[in-house]
């Protein structure tokens, strides 16, 4: 009487009893049902992972939870959630199954949902990262050259005007040093804007330059380790660990008063693990984690699919992991 549907299956993969709950959701009669192997009931998209299901249920491996799609006599198809267990003395697998279409047809429009969001969210991320190219190009290519013909242009009334006041001269010395600092500005900022080098270099060879020059600009210590094969990680996937490490970075200069940053990727079984850690003064991360700083590595971690872990404690430092899947 359960509106369940109920049966008892023989091992050579045919009907040996079922109840009127099967009979009405399949649409046959009892005999056709019994006539024909269950296989031929399935879904042909679902007929092969379900047969190595049942290869397992039969070596002792119980069902639970499993599910698979059905034709009905009609061509209706519909989703089956099924606890399925073997008796290896009478050969035979007691089977109970919930209809579950609704449920799947909910999931399954959640999915498509979350998929389109995430492509839009992919394309304006991606957006961004042109705009940043463009600008990163711009500055290098075009202010950069220009404060370089500048200081040419310095450095030649240097060596050519004689008879000058020294106060003159002291000027002339004194811009030549500012134009070459603004060159150095220019091309950092440009990279920070967007690291070309990631293109032609990788993720690897970026990073170990980038944590290099934080060191030297900052004057705050940062060793870099990688040891991970990138080969299998998308342009996008290098784009965000790099911001990402550039978000931990910023925040370690400017507010951990650290001493120290170790930053490192690594190969973690099968997935990869980029993890920042300082040794400043830490936070309370209940209330940090609002900020704009931790949403937009949340946001960054999770458009790629990654898990972002945060620990810190006050005067312990603090620890920063992301963790993709390769």
């Amino acid at each position: 009487m359960t509106p369940d549907l109920v049966c008892i299956a023989h091992r050579n993969g045919f009907f040996k009893k079922v109840n009127q709950a099967v009979i009405d959701k399949l649409g046959y009669t009892e005999a056709e049902l019994m006539a024909s192997p269950i296989s031929s009931f399935i879904h042909p998209e679902d007929r092969q992972f379900t047969a190595h299901r049942r290869t397992e249920l039969l070596k002792g491996k119980n069902l639970v939870n499993f599910q698979n799609r059905y034709l009905a006599k009609s061509g209706a198809v519909f989703w089956l959630e099924w606890t399925s267990v073997y008796f290896s003395d009478s050969e035979v697998v007691f089977a109970i199954a919930k209809d579950i279409t609704e449920r799947k047809q909910l999931e399954i429009e959640v999915e498509e949902k979350y998929k389109k969001f995430k492509s839009l969210a992919s394309h304006f991320k991606s957006s961004i990262e042109e705009d940043r190219k463009y600008l990163a190009n711009e500055l290098h290519e075009e202010l950069a050259q220009l404060a370089s013909v500048l200081k040419m242009d310095i450095e030649w009334v240097k060596d050519n005007a004689s008879g000058l006041l020294p106060t003159v001269s002291s000027r002339i010395e004194h811009a030549s040093v500012i134009s070459q600092l603004l060159i150095k500005a220019i091309r950092r900022i440009s990279f920070s804007i967007s690291p070309n080098m990631l293109e032609h270099l990788g993720l690897n060879a970026t990073l170990d330059w980038y944590c290099r020059e934080f060191a030297i600009l900052n004057g705050l210590p940062c060793h870099y380790e990688g040891a991970f094969d990138e080969t299998r990680l998308t342009s996008e996937v290098k784009i965000d660990l790099f911001r990402i490490c550039q978000e931990c970075l910023l925040n370690a200069s400017s507010y951990a008063q650290a001493s120290h940053v170790k930053v490192s990727v690594k190969d973690s079984g099968n997935r990869i693990q980029l993890v920042v850690v300082d040794d400043g003064k830490g936070f309370d991360v209940e209330q940090e984690k609002r900020k704009s700083g931790f949403i937009r590595m949340r946001e960054r971690a999770a458009s790629i699919n990654g898990e972002l872990s945060i620990e810190s404690k006050a005067g312990e430092g603090t620890r920063v992991c992301v963790s993709i899947a390769k």
